[in-house]
Protein backbone atom coordinates (compact mmCIF):
# COMPACT_ATOMS: atom_id res chain seq x y z
CA UNK A 1 0.00 0.00 0.00
CA UNK A 2 1.20 3.41 -1.14
CA UNK A 3 1.18 6.11 1.72
CA UNK A 4 -1.32 8.49 0.15
CA UNK A 5 -3.85 5.79 0.17
CA UNK A 6 -4.36 5.86 4.14
CA UNK A 7 -4.77 10.00 3.79
CA UNK A 8 -8.53 11.05 4.17
CA UNK A 9 -7.26 13.95 2.09
CA UNK A 10 -6.44 12.11 -0.84
CA UNK A 11 -9.47 9.48 -0.46
CA UNK A 12 -12.03 12.78 -0.56
CA UNK A 13 -10.51 13.93 -3.39
CA UNK A 14 -10.53 11.06 -5.75
CA UNK A 15 -14.41 11.21 -4.55
CA UNK A 16 -14.53 14.66 -5.37
CA UNK A 17 -12.87 13.72 -9.12
CA UNK A 18 -16.11 11.00 -9.58
CA UNK A 19 -18.76 13.99 -8.88
CA UNK A 20 -16.67 16.49 -10.87
CA UNK A 21 -16.44 14.10 -14.03
CA UNK A 22 -20.32 13.55 -13.78
CA UNK A 23 -20.36 17.62 -13.80
CA UNK A 24 -18.45 18.19 -16.79
CA UNK A 25 -20.43 15.57 -18.65
CA UNK A 26 -23.29 17.87 -18.66
CA UNK A 27 -21.37 20.60 -19.77
CA UNK A 28 -22.09 21.56 -23.57
CA UNK A 29 -19.77 20.17 -26.23
CA UNK A 30 -19.06 23.48 -27.33
CA UNK A 31 -17.51 24.29 -23.79
CA UNK A 32 -16.17 20.43 -23.18
CA UNK A 33 -12.51 21.33 -24.23
CA UNK A 34 -11.76 24.89 -22.69
CA UNK A 35 -14.25 24.69 -19.28
CA UNK A 36 -14.50 21.00 -19.44
CA UNK A 37 -11.07 19.72 -19.64
CA UNK A 38 -9.65 22.39 -17.22
CA UNK A 39 -12.26 21.57 -15.15
CA UNK A 40 -10.86 17.63 -15.39
CA UNK A 41 -6.94 18.80 -15.26
CA UNK A 42 -7.80 20.70 -12.22
CA UNK A 43 -9.92 18.04 -9.90
CA UNK A 44 -7.14 15.72 -10.98
CA UNK A 45 -4.41 17.95 -10.30
CA UNK A 46 -5.80 17.76 -6.15
CA UNK A 47 -5.40 14.14 -5.31
CA UNK A 48 -2.44 13.69 -7.98
CA UNK A 49 -0.43 16.01 -6.06
CA UNK A 50 -1.47 14.80 -2.78
CA UNK A 51 0.38 11.61 -3.69
CA UNK A 52 3.29 13.31 -5.50
CA UNK A 53 3.58 14.85 -1.92
CA UNK A 54 3.80 11.47 -0.08
CA UNK A 55 6.43 10.23 -2.18
CA UNK A 56 8.97 13.09 -1.45
CA UNK A 57 11.52 12.31 1.29
CA UNK A 58 12.05 15.96 2.49
CA UNK A 59 9.19 18.02 4.22
CA UNK A 60 10.33 21.13 2.29
CA UNK A 61 9.38 19.11 -0.66
CA UNK A 62 6.15 17.40 0.53
CA UNK A 63 4.74 20.94 1.84
CA UNK A 64 5.23 22.05 -1.44
CA UNK A 65 3.16 19.58 -3.58
CA UNK A 66 0.56 20.05 -1.15
CA UNK A 67 0.46 23.77 -2.10
CA UNK A 68 0.13 22.64 -5.36
CA UNK A 69 -2.90 20.46 -4.06
CA UNK A 70 -4.41 23.34 -2.35
CA UNK A 71 -4.26 25.80 -5.34
CA UNK A 72 -5.46 23.01 -7.61
CA UNK A 73 -8.69 22.98 -5.31
CA UNK A 74 -9.27 26.97 -5.52
CA UNK A 75 -8.70 26.79 -9.69
CA UNK A 76 -11.32 24.30 -9.40
CA UNK A 77 -13.53 26.63 -7.30
CA UNK A 78 -13.12 29.27 -9.66
CA UNK A 79 -14.19 26.90 -12.48
CA UNK A 80 -17.56 25.72 -10.75
CA UNK A 81 -18.64 29.50 -10.53
CA UNK A 82 -17.93 30.09 -13.98
CA UNK A 83 -19.85 26.44 -14.63
CA UNK A 84 -22.49 27.92 -12.42
CA UNK A 85 -22.71 30.98 -13.95
CA UNK A 86 -22.80 29.86 -17.73
CA UNK A 87 -25.97 27.69 -16.31
CA UNK A 88 -23.79 24.42 -16.53
CA UNK A 89 -24.28 23.12 -13.40
CA UNK A 90 -26.98 23.73 -11.01
CA UNK A 91 -26.88 25.60 -7.51
CA UNK A 92 -27.42 22.25 -5.79
CA UNK A 93 -24.71 20.62 -7.29
CA UNK A 94 -21.80 23.24 -6.82
CA UNK A 95 -23.22 23.76 -3.73
CA UNK A 96 -22.15 20.27 -2.53
CA UNK A 97 -19.31 20.01 -5.01
CA UNK A 98 -17.64 23.73 -3.07
CA UNK A 99 -18.62 22.53 0.06
CA UNK A 100 -16.52 19.18 -0.49
CA UNK A 101 -13.30 21.58 -1.48
CA UNK A 102 -13.37 23.90 1.21
CA UNK A 103 -13.41 20.57 3.64
CA UNK A 104 -9.77 19.12 1.29
CA UNK A 105 -8.84 22.87 1.45
CA UNK A 106 -9.54 22.67 5.31
CA UNK A 107 -7.66 19.04 5.43
CA UNK A 108 -4.49 20.17 3.45
CA UNK A 109 -3.76 23.22 5.62
CA UNK A 110 -3.73 20.79 8.30
CA UNK A 111 -1.02 18.58 6.60
CA UNK A 112 0.91 21.85 6.04
CA UNK A 113 0.70 23.40 9.70
CA UNK A 114 1.99 19.57 11.17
Amino acid sequence: MFKFEELKVWKKSVEVLSQLDDAVKRIPAKHQFSLGEQLRRSGLSISANIAEACGRFSKKEENYFFNVAKGSVYETVSLLFVSKQKGFIQPKEFENLYNELEVISKMLSGLLKR
